[in-house]
């Protein structure tokens, strides 16, 4: 061999030499590539994955004060039913107590007082019976003021004197409640 064989034989020793160099290079540098590319993945995809766990705290959460929301409100409806479940049956029995009032202003125009007696304790139990269960009188008094969250005016009158202009003259109906709504306004006459 000669000279010139060697030194081509190192150039083509030095050239694979490079080129093994190079295509080591080039491994190593697609390895990081496909590394990077995984870790983006898997950053990306933790990522997603952290965005859908915070939609569903979200609907969990919207989803709970909704129902806390439901709970309040039917408690609120429940209690109400409870306050006015026997409304009906008062309503029916207002009647009954005009009846009664109206029977004590006539039975007292007469000299029979053991039945007024009478009939002032069958009314009274009655009234007591009937407030117990949580029916109240709406205050509606010669004199007072008219107010028409309280009072329906059934007519209008001229006034007897000056000071009971705009209030009331007289009282026709008594009015109730039944805990805190009015089931029955009193009927009342104005002075104007």
């Amino acid at each position: 061999m000669s000279k010139k064989e060697d030194i081509n034989k190192e150039e083509i020793t030095a050239e694979e030499n490079v080129a093994a160099q190079e295509a080591t290079a080039q491994e190593a540098e697609n390895e990081t590539a496909n590394k990077t590319q995984e870790e983006v993945e898997e950053i990306s995809a933790e990522e997603k994955l952290k965005g859908e766990l915070a939609s569903e705290k979200d609907k969990f959460l919207r989803l709970f004060a909704e129902f806390e929301n439901y709970k309040k409100r039917t408690s609120k409806e429940r209690i109400e039913l409870y306050k006015t479940a026997g409304q009906d049956i008062m309503v029916s029995m207002l009647p009954v107590l005009d009846d009664f009032d109206r029977a004590l202003n006539e039975i007292a125009k007469t000299e029979d007082k053991e039945l007024l007696k009478g009939v002032e304790l069958i009314s009274n139990k009655l009234r007591n019976t009937l407030n117990n269960k949580g029916l109240e009188l709406v205050e509606a008094n010669i004199g007072d003021a008219f107010d028409a969250e309280f009072h329906e005016a059934i007519t209008q009158i001229p006034a007897p004197s000056d000071d009971l202009k705009g209030k009331l003259v007289d009282v026709i109906e008594k009015g109730y409640k039944l805990g805190d709504k009015v089931i029955r306004h009193p009927k009342v006459v104005v002075g104007q």
